[in-house]
């Protein structure tokens, strides 16, 4: 997963949303939880999808708003777990 880059990450997220939000077009910035795309319920599925797409540990301080209220925020996190995992670049 070394070559995979933040659009890729995108493109994956925004794939996965999909298949939650009945066909709703999701932009890269928008507010998922203002929105109501998001609730609390599916915020704990999409953490576990993160974790297991991604291989990667998300810790109680990884779970605040702003790592997870948009698709562009999410593939940041993302970024930034995978470079101090070693696996980013």
């Amino acid at each position: 997963m070394a070559d995979v880059t933040a659009e890729d990450d995108k493109v994956l997220i925004r794939e996965f949303l999909a298949g939650h939000v009945h066909g709703v077009e999701v932009e890269d910035d928008e507010d998922l939880f203002a929105s109501g795309l998001v609730n609390s319920l599916f915020a704990v599925q999409l953490v576990m999808w993160v974790e297991r797409a991604y291989g990667l540990a998300v810790a109680g301080e990884d779970l605040v708003g702003t790592n997870f209220r948009s698709i562009s925020s999410i593939a940041e996190f993302v970024e930034r777990k995978k470079a101090l995992a070693g696996g980013g670049a």
